[in-house]
């Protein structure tokens, strides 16, 4: 958890019997870069305090923005396959890309910042995959690319460039080959020994609030999200229901049933009624098509940016548990070996060992202390990550300005064309309420009280 420093700092026991191993104290730095790279993938130390992120929410939405659209299937022998095609304006460019593509973008990006937030990838459906499933599946890798594109250090970095812009046939070979002999985001950032340094004295104290804090804000979020998705269906359900009205109303006055004289006593009622409802279908259409607009504009301004909040909170949340089962579980097996290889070293010089038995056990017992300091290395800069990944979500916040604007407006919007159209239709009701000798009379308003009241 967060509040064990104990875990945290690793400080290497030193023997005071002669007899026994003699730690080197003044080990040198374990090489952390253990391979060469370009030094255009080198990453640069940023000036000033490299710890704090400078960015807005508005600078890291210009950076870019990246549409995924099907593609018509394609048969195989055996299933069909859906593609994507893939546009980034940054790169002024357009690929075509398959699901598994995306898939092998994602492990890349996870062997390369493991230390980052990588937003999850929706599921993969084998079998019969519906439209539904398919266009759900379209939004998040949607949400996702746009997550990737426009977070800091995943925006400049080659993997990117080559997935939004490499038109090829084999672009998963080519990711792959772009990461060979290239280390991940420790090993290639300058500053990553030194992250000890930049973290502030109460590191746990802060990243345990603010832990706490996110899955808090999750939590309300995706409540807010099922409602914004109910708000947006019902929408969408009231638009159905208005066309299958005015289609009754259409039906109902276009019935040709001959009606017999003795019923209708040379009355014209009905045949006016008649005419009125046959026209009314047109509004009722109209009225439709306003709310399944506000609907599916809910559903993409509103919906859509609430479950890229949430994509992006999770994978906070997957984060914090990567860095506890990842770096801080490896630490405290590599301290537990340590202590067992030491204990072996007491136990070894006590019953005289052969000395090519006990220069086996120091050398041994060297790396392993140069492996918890590489690990205590990792250790910091997993932490440092950390800071600016929560730095991060705090950026993102303001979201929740623009999500709620976008509702308001579509409710605002929604309500007022459709109260046009229902203005426009009620003159054409005025034949539907007969007075006396069979003249019309406009229907009574609210204020009047209800008609059937008496």
């Amino acid at each position: 958890m967060w509040n064990t420093p104990s875990v945290l700092v690793f400080p290497l026991s030193e023997d005071s019997s002669s007899d026994r191993l003699k730690v080197v104290k003044d080990l040198p730095k374990p090489q952390v870069i253990e391979q060469r790279e370009p030094d255009s993938f080198r990453m640069q130390m940023p000036q000033g305090n490299p710890l704090l992120l400078s960015h807005t929410l508005q600078e890291l939405l210009a950076r870019d923005t990246v549409q995924v659209e099907l593609i018509p299937e394609k048969k195989g022998l055996f299933l069909k396959h859906v593609e994507y095609e893939v546009s980034s304006l940054r790169f002024k460019s357009s690929v075509y890309r398959r699901y598994n593509d995306f898939v092998v973008f994602h492990e890349i990006l996870l062997q390369k910042f493991p230390y980052r937030m990588v937003p999850a990838l929706p599921p993969k459906r084998m079998l019969g995959a519906d439209r539904e499933f398919i266009e759900t599946r379209r939004r998040a890798l949607k949400r996702f690319i746009n997550l990737v594109a426009r977070h800091p250090p995943f925006s400049e970095d080659v993997v990117l460039k080559l997935f939004l812009s490499f038109s090829g046939s084999d672009i998963q070979n080519k990711l792959k080959e772009s990461v060979q002999c290239v280390g991940d985001e420790f090993m290639i950032c300058k500053l990553a020994t030194r992250a000890k340094d930049f973290l502030p004295a109460d590191i746990q104290a802060q990243f345990a609030a603010s832990r706490e804090l996110i899955r808090n804000i999750y939590n309300s979020f995706y409540k807010l999200r099922d409602r914004a998705e109910r708000i947006a269906s019902r929408a969408i359900d009231n638009a159905a229901d208005l066309l299958i009205f005015g289609k009754e109303l259409s039906a109902l006055g276009s019935d040709t049933t001959p009606l017999p004289s003795w019923a209708t006593m040379n009355n014209s009622t009905w045949g006016m009624l008649k005419q009125a409802l046959k026209g009314l279908s047109v509004e009722f259409a109209l009225l439709a098509d306003k709310a399944a607009q506000q609907g599916k504009q809910e559903e993409n301004d509103v919906v859509e940016k609430l479950n890229l909040f949430l994509d992006l909170l999770q994978s906070y949340k997957d984060l914090c548990e990567r860095h506890e089962k990842g770096v801080l579980h490896k630490h405290q097996r590599a301290l537990h070996k340590y202590s067992m290889m030491k204990k072996q070293m007491m136990s070894a010089t006590v019953q005289n060992r052969e000395p090519e038995s006990v220069e086996q056990l120091e050398s041994r017992i060297v790396e392993q202390e140069n492996a918890i300091q590489t690990m205590e290395l990792r250790n910091y800069f997993s932490l440092y990550c950390l800071h600016q990944e929560t730095q991060l979500i705090h950026i993102y916040l303001p979201l929740t300005s623009h999500i709620l604007g976008a509702f308001v407006n579509s409710q605002i919007q929604g309500h007022k064309e459709m109260s046009k159209v229902w203005n426009e239709l009620k003159p054409k009701l005025s034949c539907l309420f007969s007075g006396p000798n069979n003249m019309p009379t406009p229907p009574r308003s609210p204020q009047e009280g209800n008609v059937f009241s008496h």
